[in-house]
This record gives structure tokens, C-alpha cells and sequence, in this order.
């Protein structure tokens, strides 16, 4: 509900100095209430105008003294705006204090988003992996549109975020940003962390995170089968780029290892095992938890085939790898060549590590979980899931060939 607002600019006749100027006050009315405060300027009352409320004359003080008094003016109302979007119960005494700095003024949303992920940047490298950074920005990127499509505004108090606007801020991925259903939750979850920090320095009263349940849908990722796997390495490619990429790829399938492990990886990552073997030790970038994976022939060969290329001969890597895009991109062609109808990226290697080349030949999913750098085994416990449905496959194939009559 709107209120009566107005602003009048007054001298105080009880108070005159020496040089017979008086003190210059701003009245503030709301609803009928009145608050009153000096705006630090004396004036001669006999130039001060009480019908237009300003000074009579066009001296270069009075022209200055009369745009004072506009721009005070204006300052004074656009606290009154803020502060009725806010949704604030308007007074005289709130809009003073406001205009004096003496009120706690209600925190941004978009600020306290910038002002955390300048320090998560900070931290990259330390605390934090780059891809880390990528996603805050990125979902900040997509609050900041749903405001101004939504609330028509650059920015809204953190006060204003209640559960309606997460379940707006939901609808809008999925809808205006076509955002599947677990990303709409991981942009959202992201946001969560913003609020909880509001709510954490008492920015907020109330958490609007509170009753919003954002579960992840079970998504059943492709892998490579053991058949397809061999037809990759069976396949003789001319180019040199994509056998390149088709190396590297395989080279993930056989160590599970995520695109930026596979492009940090050192020297210093090879080391013997207890057991005598090669073997790779290094601290995942996404979880920063280690992965110590014993070297298979197959992904040694890799290693080997390549010792001699020129990027890896004056440098510390082991491997020639391209941008993740351009190994997507190449991935879409080798699939093409190999006769293998499956949308090929980068992280599908890791699927097929963990479920073709290790669960399903009988490695314990605990040494799996290791090996993949999972914090929780109930991450890994999904491939399982899958091999599950597998061998349910298998069985409905099997009943359907052995077919016996009683």
C-alpha cells in the first residue's frame, strides 16, 4: 500500500549567528508524521523564498545552494523508493537515518553473489578448481536475468528472495534457459550457498531455502561396451589429429581419469606401486581427493607411443591434449569412423572406465570408488545400478535363447 510522501526544505528563525544567517532543515513527511534534520547550510533569510521553498536570486551561491537542496531532495526520495520495495513500514525516522547512514541498509542480492565469488576466484588454484569459478559466475549470470525478466529491476534486496522466487528461479531454467532437471538444481543449489550466507550474517531472518527439496534425478550415463572399446583400438585412423584424440581418449577409458587430470598429468603423477607395477597418483581438480590407479598395458602403451611427440619433449606432461572442446568435437567424428552410434564425449571414457573395464570384470566397487576419487561410494554405487539393469538385459536375452520347453 502506498503512502503520502513530501519533502520541505525550511529555515529555523530561533537560531541565527552573528553574520545574521540561519540554519537551513529538511522536513520529512510520512502519512502525516514528521521527522526533521539539518542539512548543514546557513542562509540570509531575507533571500529564502517560502512559497517555492528555495533561495530568490541568481547569484552563483544561490544558483549552487538551490541545486543542494534539488539533489538532496532527490537522494531523499529514491531512499523512500528503495525502501517501499523493500516492503518496509515507511517512517519519517527510517528515511532519515537512512539518508544520515545511521541504518543498516539492506544487502544486494547480486552484490553478496560478486562479493563470494571474488573469493572463490581468489582461492583457484588453492582451495578451489577453475571449473569451480565457471559454474558461480554462470549462475549468477542466470540470477541476474531471472531479476530483470522477472522483477523488472538490476538487482533485489536479499530480503525480497523467498520460496516463490526459488520456485520462479526454477520454472525460468527449465523453461526461458531450457536447462535439463538436475542442472536447474545445481544452479539452484548454487544460489542456496548465496543465501545461506545472507543468513549467516543475520542479512536475513528467515532461510527461503527452508522447505525447497532440490533432488537429483538418476541419470544413466552411456559407456562404451567391451566390443566398441575394441573396435576403437582396432581402428586404423590416417589422420593424425584424431588418432591423437582417439589415443587419449582410450587412455581415460583404461585409467578413468576426468578430461583436467588427463591434461595436468606429470611425470611426477607416475610412480611405482607396492605391488612393483606403474602406477598414477594424482589429486583430482573438481574434488581435489586423490586417485591412485595402477597402469594398465593398455594405457602404458599410450604413454609410450607418445614419449617422443613434440609438445610432450619440452615440456612435464605425458600426454598431447587439445582443448576439451576440440576433443569433443574430434570425439563426434572418431565415433562416426568407428561405427559406434553414441554420443562420444570426454567424460564418457570415465563411465566406461568405471563400469566396461572395471565393475564389470569383477574389481570391487570400493577399489573402484578409490580409484575414481569419489568422496562418497554412493557416487559409485550408481554405476553398479547400471550394470544391474545390464544384467537384466543379458538374462532377458539368455531366456529368450535358451527357450526350453518342460
Amino acid at each position: 500500500m502506498n503512502s503520502s510522501f513530501s519533502t520541505l526544505f525550511y529555515p529555523k528563525g530561533n537560531d541565527v549567528d552573528k553574520n545574521g544567517l540561519i540554519p537551513l532543515y529538511m522536513r520529512i513527511t510520512v502519512d502525516g508524521k514528521r521527522s526533521e534534520l539539518s542539512v548543514k547550510r546557513k542562509i540570509n533569510p531575507e533571500k529564502w523564498n517560502s512559497q517555492a521553498g528555495k533561495m530568490k536570486g541568481t547569484t552563483h551561491e544561490v544558483r549552487e545552494l538551490n541545486r543542494f537542496m534539488d539533489h538532496t531532495r532527490a537522494k531523499v526520495n529514491m531512499i523512500y523508493e528503495r525502501l517501499m520495495e523493500e516492503g518496509l513500514e515507511v517512517t519519517p525516522i527510517l528515511i532519515k537515518n537512512a539518508y544520515l547512514g545511521k541504518s543498516k541498509t539492506s544487502k544486494m542480492t547480486l552484490d553478496i553473489f560478486q562479493d563470494h565469488n571474488d573469493k572463490i576466484a581468489a582461492l583457484v588454484g588453492k582451495d578451489f578448481a577453475p571449473g569451480t569459478i565457471e559454474r558461480y559466475c554462470t549462475a549468477k549470470k542466470h540470477v541476474e536475468e531471472y531479476i530483470k525478466k522477472e522483477y523488472k529491476v538490476e538487482d533485489i534486496p536479499i530480503k525480497k528472495v523467498d520460496h516463490a522466487f526459488i520456485d520462479g528461479f526454477e520454472y525460468y531454467l527449465k523453461t526461458e534457459r531450457d536447462c535439463s532437471h538436475n542442472t536447474a538444481v545445481k544452479y539452484i543449489t548454487n544460489f542456496k550457498k548465496i543465501v545461506r550466507i545472507a543468513f549467516a550474517n543475520d542479512w536475513i531472518q528467515k532461510d527461503p531455502f527452508l522447505h525447497w527439496k532440490g533432488r537429483l534425478k538418476i541419470v544413466d550415463r552411456e559407456f562404451l561396451t567391451e566390443s566398441e572399446i575394441q573396435q576403437m583400438l582396432e581402428k586404423e585412423i590416417s589422420n593424425a589429429r584424431l588418432d591423437q584424440v582417439k589415443d587419449i581418449f582410450l587412455f581415460s577409458c583404461f585409467t578413468g581419469l576426468a578430461y583436467s587430470d588427463v591434461k595436468k598429468l606429470s611425470n611426477d603423477n607416475l610412480v611405482l606401486g607396492i605391488d612393483g607395477e606403474n602406477w598414477i597418483k594424482i589429486k583430482r581438480s573438481k574434488t581435489d581427493t586423490r586417485s591412485n590407479i595402477p597402469i594398465l598395458p593398455s594405457a602404458q602403451a599410450i604413454i609410450d607411443k607418445y614419449a617422443e611427440h613434440p609438445a610432450i619433449l619440452n615440456g612435464d606432461r605425458i600426454l598431447p591434449v587439445l582443448s576439451n572442446q576440440k576433443m569433443n568435437a574430434y570425439l563426434k567424428e572418431i565415433a562416426d569412423l568407428c561405427g559406434i552410434n553414441k554420443n562420444l564425449t570426454y567424460h564418457l571414457a570415465r563411465h566406461t572406465f568405471a563400469t566396461t573395464v572395471t565393475l564389470t570384470n569383477g574389481v570391487s566397487i570400493e577399489s573402484v570408488s578409490k580409484m575414481l576419487g569419489h568422496k562418497s561410494l554412493k557416487t559409485t554405487q550408481h554405476y553398479a545400478k547400471i550394470l544391474d539393469r545390464k544384467v537384466s538385459d543379458d538374462m532377458k536375452m539368455l531366456r529368450k535363447r535358451l527357450n526350453f520347453n518342460r
